[in-house]
């Protein structure tokens, strides 16, 4: 079944990804603690919170990155489309690419061109079709907002490219797989004000595609492109709903209390 039959199939309230008590560890320290919500299809779904305070640690359990670190654990139950990616037997590669990463720093592969880095993930996964990939390129190019900028220079190094188009280039390279969820893990934390405020106004018409889920420490970041906000402090789930709830009335003082600044 394809992504686009998956999302028709789908009854329109039912949770694209369900997590239920889940709790994280590094070894015997306790870094994310009993953390229960849905996340509909799309839609922005912004983390927020202190440094140290689980998001990212909770962002990376959605992939299965912490497969990668010695001495972590994850607990509960995490559903994509019903299924439990930490279940008996679930392949983890099968996971990313189903639920795709972007980070804080733009990393194009070095040594690939622009049009390699697109297609990175899709010769791993053996598509070999030159015609079917130079479509995916350019499409996955356009969902990025990147094609016009790079369609007459698609064969040297990625590296030419400013911070803000690598940064794209990385999210076109998310893309390229056609994953039902894209994590953000502060993507704009490492760029300038104009390139941020292009890949802010990049979700909004990626969400159409795609659910994503943001890690960000800018507050007015979350409040403009996120459909939803979670508030995490010390490892727990304070506070999480609508956007505009969040922070024009939070029901927590603690929620209150972050978003007008008052710590973090």
């Amino acid at each position: 079944m394809t992504q686009t039959q998956t999302q028709t199939a789908r009854p329109q309230t039912a949770a694209l990804l369900s997590a239920q008590d889940v709790s994280i560890y590094y070894g015997s320290k306790q870094a994310v603690k009993h953390v229960t919500f849905d996340i509909q299809p799309n839609t922005v779904n912004a983390l927020i919170g202190p440094s140290g305070c689980g998001k990212t640690t909770f962002l990376r359990a959605i992939n299965r990155m912490h497969d990668m670190t010695p001495g972590a654990r994850v607990t509960g139950v995490i559903q994509l489309d019903g299924q439990d990616i930490y279940g008996e037997g679930v392949d983890p590669v099968a996971i990313r690419r189903r639920v795709g990463m972007v980070f804080q720093k733009p990393n194009p592969f070095p040594t690939m061109s622009i049009y390699d880095n697109v297609i990175a993930g899709l010769k791993l996964a053996g598509v070999r079709n030159r015609a079917q990939l130079d479509a995916i390129v350019e499409r996955s190019l356009r969902q990025a907002a990147l094609w016009d900028e790079v369609k007459d220079r698609l064969r040297p190094p990625a590296t030419g490219l400013s911070g803000g188009q690598q940064q794209r280039l990385c999210i076109a390279r998310a893309l390229a797989v056609e994953p039902e969820i894209l994590l953000m893990d502060e993507p704009t934390s490492a760029l300038d004000p104009q390139a941020t405020a292009r890949i802010e106004d990049l979700l909004g018409e990626l969400k159409k595609d795609v659910t994503i889920i943001i890690v960000t420490h800018n507050m007015q970041q979350a409040a403009r492109v996120s459909d939803t906000t979670s508030f995490f402090l010390n490892g727990d789930l304070v506070e999480r709903g609508p956007t505009d709830q969040i922070f024009t009335s939070p029901r927590d003082e603690r929620t209150e209390a972050y978003v007008t600044g008052r710590f973090g």
